[in-house]
């Protein structure tokens, strides 16, 4: 079964606000092994795929990270040859990453939609500034490496030479983020006050999905899977 597959059954779990039990239960399966399915513990036969493809109305192929369309295509339901055709591997690899990004791109933009509704709500300028220059120098980070990937591109477009932009920005981030915990503490940082504690509103997974529901799915997979890679160099 394909890696992809745990992390987007449970992401459409979530998206409909279902909670594993209730969503085992309607599958016709127990909760422990629905939860072995969505951790990857297990993988599932192909009856229990087309099942919950059905269940959640999307494809095989989408379950899999194999594309990104929800639906298969009518020209695939209407096909009357059941051979399979052999595949590209190029092309097969070139979908999964289409996938892979479509989907974490989801999980980044619905999570940024959060904490900057939170920040709008906390208002306080101070921890606004810095969370938003913590996250505008890890984009400038990535971009500058992808870009730099390609030794033609002129680095002229950039001030600050190669051989110091990673350390010094690196360094930046690192004092961003102990002024945004700092603050977020309630300590003041220079002529900064830090936030008051009731500035700073009740939150709690139940809370999160129903003050955002479009989005606290994303953020519960963006935790998870961050998490899983944190606990993999302990």
């Amino acid at each position: 079964m394909e890696n992809d597959f745990p992390r987007i059954v449970t992401l459409l779990r979530k998206e409909r606000g279902l909670s594993q039990k209730q969503a085992a239960l309607e599958l016709g399966v127990s909760q422990a092994l629905l939860s072995h399915y969505e951790k990857g513990i297990r993988e599932c036969g192909l009856d229990f795929l087309v099942k919950i493809a059905d269940y959640y109305q999307v494809s095989c192929d989408y379950l899999l990270g194999r594309s990104l369309e929800r639906s298969s295509s009518p020209a695939q339901d209407n096909a009357q040859s059941p051979v399979a055709v052999p595949s590209d591997n190029s092309k097969d690899e070139t979908c999964k990453s289409a996938a892979l990004i479509a989907m974490n791109k989801k999980l980044a933009l619905n999570s940024l939609q959060i904490i900057f509704s939170l920040l709008e709500e906390i208002d306080h300028k101070g921890l606004a500034s810095e969370l938003s220059s913590y996250l505008m120098v890890t984009i400038y980070k990535m971009f500058r490496s992808v870009y730099s990937a390609n030794f033609k591109n002129p680095q002229a477009m950039f001030s600050v030479i190669p051989e110091l932009y990673a350390g010094l920005s690196t360094a930046l981030q690192n004092i961003e983020e102990s002024n945004i915990n700092c603050l977020s503490l309630g300590k003041p940082v220079g002529k900064t006050p830090g936030i008051e504690t009731n500035a700073v509103p009740y939150l709690s997974p139940d809370a999160i999905s129903k003050k955002y529901p479009e989005y606290a799915p994303s953020l519960y997979n963006l935790i998870r899977d961050t998490e899983d890679r944190i606990k993999k160099i302990l």
